[in-house]
């Protein structure tokens, strides 16, 4: 194909042996293609439908499915199977026709969840964005989405523009649910046995232990009882996984509109903080009132500072919020402070115990409790939006080697979420040289495990017990989550040069992502294998190969996941600098090459958007980008 003119470009000029992490790199992409594929179609029907139960009650689990398979399309993202993509979007329209049967899910959206599930269950949605712009169905939806939280669609009831709030912990499609019910809840009731009792006035319950019988069915009618009087109504911080969505529709169309409601509404949470004298507050009533449903006080509501979470579900919605902020202000990364103040003030209440420095992870009505390592995970995620130097001490104040550490073990034990964010952290900032193949080999021996387990009898969907609950790995509603092979925590980190997306709803924020000119896609083209070895606020430093022996391969760089940043310079092997000025950069890879780049950088340089470098404008296109419905 024929060098674009518009883009820059740079030809390797280095031949020298595979190293080895690019042959296990494209090793990998290898296995989770096939894997992936064999994974689907052992466990979905001919129409794309979930081989499982025939009956599916309470509010639970329409995320759960969706999160099974949102992993094929960031494969393809990153330059694995065309197919998986297809494959992913049949899957995600018969999930959604599924649940639409089971009563979860109405026109095409969840009824009613509250946002950390909501979020966890768009992500694949977003990354339909990412692979493909212009798919009528995808803009579509996500415009009707939209109108469910901006005020647009009048037949729900979710926001309230007045106090910019959401007005409910649950909420959808349905509207606001200020009504939970024992049917609602009757799925969460084996899980949460092992929890904090979600109140402290449980007649006969010990209110600090991580045990509450939720099976007994006095106690459970008091629970629900309790949540309708409490904690039912009116805005809770993890609504701010929300702004995902906004910043999702903002990123196909640049409505001004959807970045005024993410602007607007993270406002809204920082004068509520500030008004209770720096503390973000859990619960908020119709009126706008701190603990208006709670005897005044600001904590205690719904996924807020006590329970079931206490500040994972705090600290992720603002990391989610701040970081769409910066990205949707080209860079104002005072949009991080709500977050940042959350982290300091619970840094300043730390207590050494036993040695080790530890932080409040809870705030009970006798004050601050349970006491933590502080987790590394958030204050990396926001040091990778600002690679400021004080966020940089962020994460490492309160450090343990525990957070270097590289395990298969978290994935053996079905967990859906990365573990190695912290040893990611330390390799890019210069620390941890061996990372890359470490990383590698235990994602791969986590993919192996995964084909040999999903291919077990004892999973055979149409033998497998559909109906049990014992606990959350248990219960079969998350079996896909965790049988699946497309493990992409090191794919991410080491093309992408960045963290996996934050879990419950976060964009992806990465220093680079890649396109295929040829075959005008996004990802590696075939045999190219990608390493970010440095990044700074300045600069990112990334190796290409091309790992075929008789091909030429071409790859286009782009700036951020999103074109935010902008490429000012690159310097190839060393040699002298070449001006860029733009957001892509064009390499060509004759057979067995290798390229080093230092890639100078003007970071959040433009608007994010979903559009790709070899995409006509949206003017251009021949289709329609939204569908405009009858009015009866």
């Amino acid at each position: 194909m024929t060098i674009q003119p518009s883009i820059p470009h740079i030809s390797a000029t280095r031949i020298e042996p595979i190293p080895e992490w690019a042959e296990l790199e494209r090793r990998l992409i290898s296995i989770i293609d096939e894997s992936s594929l064999e994974f689907a179609d052992r466990y979905t029907n001919e129409d794309g439908t979930l081989i499982w139960r025939h009956e599916w009650p309470g509010m639970d689990g329409s995320d759960d499915p969706y999160e099974g398979f949102m992993n094929f399309t960031m494969h393809y993202i990153i330059g694995g199977s065309k197919e998986l993509d297809k494959v992913h979007r049949k899957i995600w329209d018969a999930i959604t026709w599924q649940w639409t049967q089971y009563g979860q899910i109405l026109n095409e959206f969840d009824r009613g969840y509250d946002w950390m599930h909501h979020g966890e269950g768009l992500l694949g949605f977003y990354w339909f964005g990412l692979a493909n712009p212009y798919v009528l169905k995808d803009r579509q939806r996500t415009r009707n989405f939209a109108a469910l939280y901006n005020g647009e669609d009048k037949s729900v009831d979710n926001w309230d523009n007045e106090l910019k709030m959401i007005r409910g912990p649950i909420s959808g499609a349905a509207g606001a649910d200020h009504n939970h019910t024992l049917e609602g809840w009757e799925t969460h009731r084996e899980v949460l046995i092992n929890y904090l009792p979600p109140f402290e006035d449980l007649p006969g319950v010990d209110p600090y232990l991580n045990q509450c019988p939720w099976l007994d069915d006095e106690i459970y009618a008091q629970i629900i009882q309790k949540m309708n009087e409490r904690i039912a109504r009116g805005d809770v911080p993890v609504n701010l996984t929300s702004t995902g969505l906004m910043t999702h529709a903002y990123m196909y169309d640049h409505d001004a509109k959807h970045k005024s409601w993410v602007l607007d509404y993270l406002k809204a949470w920082e004068d509520r903080t500030a008004k209770n004298g720096g503390i973000i507050p859990d619960n908020i009533g119709l009126d706008g009132e701190i603990g208006t449903y709670n005897d005044g006080k600001w904590w205690g509501g719904y996924y807020g500072w006590r329970w079931p979470h206490g500040s994972m579900t705090i600290l992720e919605p603002l990391l989610v919020a701040g970081s769409n902020a910066v990205l949707l202000t080209n860079g104002d990364l005072s949009r991080l402070n709500l977050l940042r103040s959350q982290l300091d003030m619970l840094w300043e209440m730390r207590e050494v115990i036993n040695g080790v420095i530890k932080t409040p992870n809870r705030h009970f009505d006798t004050g601050w409790r349970d006491f933590r390592v502080q987790n590394p995970n958030n204050p990396i995620l926001l040091w990778n939006i600002s690679l400021a130097d004080e966020d940089a001490q962020r994460v490492e104040r309160g450090w343990v080697q525990e957070n270097e550490k590289v395990s298969i073990e978290g994935y053996k034990q079905g967990s859906a979420r990365p573990s190695h964010t912290g040893a990611w952290y330390q390799y890019i900032n210069g620390r941890k040289p061996g990372y890359p193949m470490d990383i590698l080999q235990t994602n791969l021996e986590a993919v192996l495990f995964q084909i040999e387990r999903f291919r077990k009898e004892e999973w055979n969907p149409y033998t497998m017990d559909h109906d049990r609950q014992l606990n959350a790995f248990a219960n079969s509603i998350h079996d896909w989550q965790i049988l699946q092979p497309a493990i992409l925590e090191a794919l991410t980190q080491l093309t992408l040069g960045g963290p996996m997306v934050s879990y419950h709803g976060g964009h992806l924020h990465v220093a680079v992502r890649y396109f295929d000119p040829e075959l005008r896609r996004p990802g590696l083209p075939e045999d190219v294998a990608a390493l970010v070895t440095s990044l700074t606020s300045h600069f990112v430093e990334l190796t290409l190969v091309n790992t075929s022996k008789t091909f030429s391969r071409n790859v286009i760089i782009q700036s951020g996941a999103f074109g935010e940043h902008e490429f000012l310079s690159a310097i190839a092997d060393g040699c002298q600098e070449v001006v860029v000025g733009g957001k892509h950069l064009e390499i060509s890879l004759p057979a067995l090459s290798s390229i080093q780049l230092k890639l100078r950088v003007r970071r959040f340089a433009y608007d994010p958007t979903y559009e790709q470098p070899f995409m006509p404008p949206r003017h251009e296109q021949d289709t329609p980008l939204t569908i405009i419905g009858r009015t009866m």
